[in-house]
């Protein structure tokens, strides 16, 4: 028997049909990527910064509905278009999410292209929530 639970909420951006928002396994929230768009898959307006807060209120969003929520992340991977130029801009709104000294583990990297040619998208993994 599988301890394994799929994720799905209305209330976050509809995953693409290869992918679930998330899925939860002993304890354990592990989800999938998000980038800073609308529900019709368009990229929000205003840069990183922009995008960045879109993605991190989607993976709240998703995270609630996995019985966690940002307090409980573990840890976060990001992965930025442009590692030189966002990175900076990127740290002030992902710090606003977060309680200093607090924070979660954290892996940023440089990639050569995201989805819909998106300038970040971040994944974590969280613990489910007391």
């Amino acid at each position: 028997m599988s301890s394994r639970t799929v994720i799905f909420t209305e209330d976050a951006l509809p995953p693409l049909p290869i992918y679930s928002q998330a899925v939860v396994s002993k304890g354990t929230v592990y989800a999938s990527g998000n980038i800073g768009c609308t529900r019709e898959l368009v990229l929000v307006e205003g840069g990183v910064q922009a995008q960045t807060r879109a993605a991190l209120e989607n993976l709240a969003k998703v995270l609630k509905a996995s019985g966690s929520g940002l307090e409980h992340i573990l840890k976060v991977n990001i992965y930025l278009t442009n590692l030189q130029r966002d990175f900076a801009p990127m740290n002030e709104v992902y710090a606003t999410f977060f309680t200093e000294g607090n924070f979660p583990a954290r892996t940023c990297i440089g990639v050569a292209a995201l989805p819909l040619g998106a300038d970040v998208e971040i994944e974590c993994v969280a613990e489910v929530g007391n």
